[in-house]
């Protein structure tokens, strides 16, 4: 979608829109946020632990200048409890955090009315076009096929099954190369 611009924010930035975030996804997760998992608070927090990490990085998606998508995530630092809940064995290597290898892309979302125009994938890939690391790694919840199947198109590829906390749903990890 052409009218979709997008701005690239560091933690600072993206405090001055918090609210405006907030209510972005409110509207995505409209149906799940009597979840605890989901609600506003909880995303608010990962949100929080997310800006407070090395490498953070996101970018906002506006059409006519209001947010209509975001992402965002940070480098994964040696320790990181990303890989926790992995659910699937893989070798030791695969999950070995440098604080330079991987950039974790903890959320990507767009609002209905932009859905279908190419504007997920812009914001995903200004996100990604200044990043460093050898890779960048997801979380898609099993039940979005779709979803998944939209990430496999983009080029990433499954790496195992991750459950992040006690109470989210199930997620399939998926890895990408970044050149």
């Amino acid at each position: 979608m052409k009218d979709v611009m997008v701005e690239c924010r560091d933690a600072p930035g993206l405090a001055e829109i918090h609210s405006e975030l907030l209510s972005v996804y409110a509207d995505i997760y409209a149906d799940r946020l009597g979840e605890e998992f989901h609600s506003v608070h909880r995303f608010d927090e990962r949100l929080g632990w997310n800006t407070e990490v090395p490498g953070f990085g996101a970018a906002v998606g506006y059409a006519y200048g209001t947010p209509v998508g975001f992402a965002f995530g940070c480098t994964l630092q040696p320790g990181t409890r990303w890989w926790s809940g992995l659910r699937t064995s893989v070798p030791d290597e695969a999950v070995l955090e440098t604080g330079s290898r991987t950039f974790a892309l903890s959320e990507l979302m767009v609002v209905e009315t932009v859905r279908g125009t190419g504007a997920a994938k812009r914001i995903h890939d200004e996100l990604l076009r200044p990043r460093n690391e050898e890779r960048v790694t997801l979380l898609v919840e099993q039940a979005h096929p779709r979803v998944r199947a939209r990430y496999e198109e983009w080029g990433y590829r499954w790496l195992g099954e991750v459950m992040p906390f006690p109470d989210a749903p199930l997620y399939d990890a998926m890895v990408l190369p970044l050149d």
